[in-house]
């Protein structure tokens, strides 16, 4: 199995995941060739947790503009996470507020 460090390459978070995270639903990126098996038993490696079910999605590439050059962003792989109930939230997303 390949390391599970290179598998996830970080948490997606933003205003909709955190609505996410009240149902145990955590968003990460992914490497591109990684299948739902390798991300659930990466998960559960890095963070100690049970996971449910996992989702995955192809996220295309975007054409982007700066002044007269022209390109396109990278596409990536991002998946949705869902732990079970009696796992423990995830720390690495919980603020110190």
């Amino acid at each position: 199995m390949k390391n599970p460090r290179d598998l996830i390459k970080r948490p997606v978070v933003t205003e909709r995941t955190s609505d996410f995270m009240e149902q145990r639903k955590y968003v990460f990126e992914v490497d591109l060739k990684a299948n739902k098996t390798e991300i659930k038993q990466a998960i559960e490696q890095i963070f100690k947790v049970k996971v449910v079910g996992v989702n995955t999605l192809r996220m295309p590439a975007k054409p982007k503009r700066y002044g007269k050059h022209s390109g396109y962003t990278s596409e990536w792989k991002k998946a949705i996470v869902q732990l079970s109930a009696d796992s423990k939230p995830l720390e690495y997303f919980e603020s110190s507020v």
